[in-house]
Parts: structure tokens; sequence; C-alpha cells
């Protein structure tokens, strides 16, 4: 059993109530600064916004939801599928025999696994994905004697410390580079070398952040950041009293349900890495839906999007429903409990993208980024960067999406810099290190806080915990995006 604190009861609000907050304040927000002017249809850049009515403001959630649409499919399908896993009980017994295997050495668990989901995210930008990775890791960490903490922050720092470092992925660096307007070139070469930079000296502060936490909870599980509540759902879905058991093994149709459950997630990542932008796929193959990948949705390798990883999914879910015996009437009623248990993570999703809905309605997010450009102008180049790193970062919180923000900031701040004699490749790693950085811990992102519900971590909790590590690593990315921008 955990160690539970004694004390007063800690006031925290809920992911709902923070993301609630955010929009109500870009509301009152929009009407604090100059109405913009149009010429015609189209919007003066940097005149003003548009004022939020009421009517945006309370639809703004439900738009969020439409726009989220895509990923809430794969995440309610993912719910049963991780249900008939459970039903199988083959992966209980796997984690079982794994923390049996690792006794004394759980920890080496930690930087493997991180670097595997940096790997992820420095080459096409992996964060929705990891959703699914949440309620895995919090059974095994707190099975090797850990707490869910340890789990989030092994998915979402490694994850995210690689987005951080993008060197090849399409949706953060490809989107920054083909939003720069034409006759304004960069090295590819000089922005995978400053992306392993960032890469890797944010995954060395994060591991080590993890790894110091993950020893003291394991010495001592009084010592968890976790609150009383969170401490109590904690045991409830993820502790048992008879885990550790010398004689656990598992059965050959078991492992057999392992190796598919494995395959499923390798076979999702393949399909959204984009094989097209590397050349190993031809493009006139993909969009014409003739490579032999394209057999199961209709799309090859790499023209993957949330909607076949669904697909995929659920026809994985039935294959492992007949392999593992479970009747029909069985295999329905666990795929919708599952699909029901986690129907709040969509929601706190949907929710989240409220917020961009909604800068998007009022051109917030365009009067921000114009002015911020015509105030950075006169800058030299050891405030530039700094200065474009914390603008970009503000507009994150507002704007998570890197390829939404590459698209709305490239256009203004590519050609900015590149007037005033600055590295454009740096100025394209500013963009994506500060929309990683932000990624770590916003509120706005749905991918944090859906995979925060999964393993029971309040949000207000995850941002005490975290906030050392962000800061650390931000100002680290900072330290060397200002280098790079003064000397190259």
């Amino acid at each position: 059993m955990v160690k539970t604190k004694k004390g007063k009861k800690k006031f925290s609000l809920t992911s709902f109530t923070i993301i609630f907050i955010i929009i109500i304040a870009l509301a009152i927000v929009s009407h604090l600064l100059p109405t913009a002017q149009f010429d015609g249809d189209t919007i003066v850049n940097g005149s003003g916004v548009v004022g939020a009515t009421f009517s945006d403001f309370v639809l703004s959630p439900i738009l969020g939801f439409e726009d989220a649409a895509d990923v809430s499919i794969f995440i309610l399908i993912l719910g049963g599928f991780l249900a008939i896993i459970a039903k199988t009980g083959a992966l209980e017994t796997g984690v079982k025999v794994l923390v049996k295997k690792l006794k004394g050495n759980e920890l080496i668990l930690i930087p493997i696994l991180m670097f595997i989901f940096s790997i992820g995210g420095t080459t096409y930008g992996m964060l929705e994905e990891t959703v699914a990775f949440y309620g895995l890791l919090s059974f095994t960490m707190v099975a090797a004697g850990m707490d869910t903490i340890v789990a989030s922050a092994t998915v979402l720092l490694g994850a995210g410390v690689g987005v951080l470092g993008s060197t090849i992925n399409p949706f953060a660096v490809g989107a920054a580079v083909s939003a720069l307007p034409e006759g304004i070139t960069v090295n590819q070469g000089t922005i995978i070398l400053l992306g392993c930079i960032l890469w890797l000296v944010s995954y060395i502060i994060a591991v080590a952040f993890v790894l110091k936490y993950a020893a003291k909870v394991k010495a001592d599980k009084g010592s968890t950041f976790l609150s009383l509540q969170e401490q109590k759902e904690m045991e409830k879905h993820y502790t048992k009293e008879d885990f550790v058991n010398d004689n656990v093994k598992l059965s050959t149709r078991q492992k057999i349900i392992l190796v598919l459950f494995g395959l499923t997630f390798v076979i999702m990542i393949v399909g959204f890495i984009p094989w097209v932008d590397f050349g190993i796929i031809s493009a006139d193959v993909a969009d014409a839906g003739t490579h032999w990948s394209a057999f199961l949705t209709g799309n090859c390798f790499g023209y993957w999007w949330f909607e076949d990883a669904a697909v995929w999914f659920f026809i994985m879910s039935i294959i492992i429903g007949i392999i593992g015996k479970i009747s029909e009437k069985e295999f329905v009623d666990t795929f919708l409990g599952g699909a029901s248990d986690i129907l709040s993570v969509i929601l706190i999703i949907a929710v989240a993208r409220g917020a961009s809905v909604l800068m998007q309605t009022t051109y917030l997010d365009n009067y921000i980024i114009y002015n911020a450009a015509e105030a950075l102008k006169n800058m030299p180049a050891v405030l530039y960067a700094p200065l474009n790193y914390i603008l970009h970062i503000f507009l994150s919180i507002l704007v998570p999406s890197s390829s939404g923000i590459a698209t709305l900031s490239t256009p203004i701040m590519g050609p900015l810099t590149a007037q005033l004699g600055f590295s454009v490749e740096t100025n394209v790693m500013i963009l994506v290190a500060s929309n990683g950085l932000v990624n770590l811990i916003t509120p706005t992102c749905g991918a944090i806080m859906g995979g925060l519900a999964l393993a029971r971590v309040e949000y207000s909790t995850w941002f005490k915990w975290a906030i050392k590590i962000v800061a650390l690593i931000g100002l680290a990315a900072m330290v060397i995006l200002t280098i790079a921008m003064c000397v190259l």
C-alpha cells in the first residue's frame, strides 16, 4: 500500500476548469485590444482583433470537439482495444514477468524507454500517439515500485524532448521550412545539427530528473508527489496485492497476444512515419493508393492519420479477442466498457482545442505575431534570439500545434530574420524548440491532458512537478539557440 501524507487537503482545479479559464481569458482579452481593420473580406495584418461574442465563447469547445474528431475516434477505439487486452490477462502477466526479471534493476527502463520515445519525437513528431502508452507504463512503473508520475514523465518528457529537438520531423521542421516565402533557402544540415544538439541536451536533463525522482519514490513510497486522492486512484487502478509472484509464467496463448499487442503499436508508428518525405515511398504511388500498405485503409504507410490507426486497432482488437477465446458478447461488452472508461480523456482533448479555435476566430494569433515582429526588427542577434524564443513560447501556449504555429509565424519571422542578416535555420529551430518546450506542460495540448487523465495524474500535480525540469530545459535551449544565432 502507498503511504499517505497527513495534512489538509490541497485545493486544485480540474483539467476542464483550467482550460475553460484560459478560454474565458482569451475572450476577455479580445475585447481589450484594437479592433481589426478589413480590406474587403481580408484582414489588414496586425491591425487588431475581432472581439469574441458570447456565441464564439460557448461554441469554441464544441468546435474544438469537431476539430479533434480524428484523434477522439482513435482514442475511443484505443480504450476498447486496451480493455480487450486486459480481458485476456496477457498484459498483466507480461508486466509481472518483466518486473520479476528486472528485480532490483527496474530503473534501467526509464532511460531506454525515454530514448525510444525521443526518437519518435525527433523524426516524426510523436505526441498524440503517445496517449496509448500512459496507462500501460503506469501499470509497469507502479508494479516496479514507482508511481504514475514516473510513467507520465517517461512518455511525455521522452517524446517531448525529441519533438523539441526535431531533426527531420515533417510536422515541425518540415512545416516551418515549407512555409518560408519563395527565395529564402535554408541548409538542412544546419537544422539537423541544431536539432540533434537540442534533442540530446534536453534528453540528458530530463532523464537525470526522472531517474532521481523515480529512485526516491522506489526507496520511500511516502515521497511521492501525488496527492492523497491520486495515490488512492493509483492503488485502485494499478496496484495489486498479489502482483509479485515468483511462479508467474506466460502461457503460449498469452505470448502470442503480447506479440500481437506490440506489433499493433509498431505498425501504427510505421504508418505515421512520412516515408514519402524521406524518398522511401514514391509520392505518385502513395497518392494513387497503389502501394501494398494501402490495402487496409486506402492510405499507404506515411499517409496514415488517426482514422487509419483507429481502423488498425479495431481489427487487432477482434483478432486478439479471437485468439484470447473471448465470446462475442464478452467482446462487445468489454470493448464498449473500455471505450466508456476513456470518454473523459476525449472530452479533455476536445475542450483543449477550443482555445486554438477561439484564437483563430478572433484573429488574436495574427495580431500577436505581426506586432511582435515589428518590435523585434531592430534588435541585435543576442537579444533577437531569446526574445523571439519567448514570443514563440507564448504563442505556443495558445496554438500548441507545431504545424499550426509554423504556418502562422514562419511567413512573417522568416523574411524578417533574413532581412536582418541572421540565421534563418536558427529561426526555424527557435520556433520548433519553443513549441516543443510548451508541449511538455501546456494545458491547451490535448495529448498532455488526455495522457495525464489516463495515468490518473491531475494537471496541477504535473505542472508543479515538471515546471523545474521544463524551465531548465527551456533555459538550456535558449542559450544554445542564442549562441547559434550569433555564430551562424
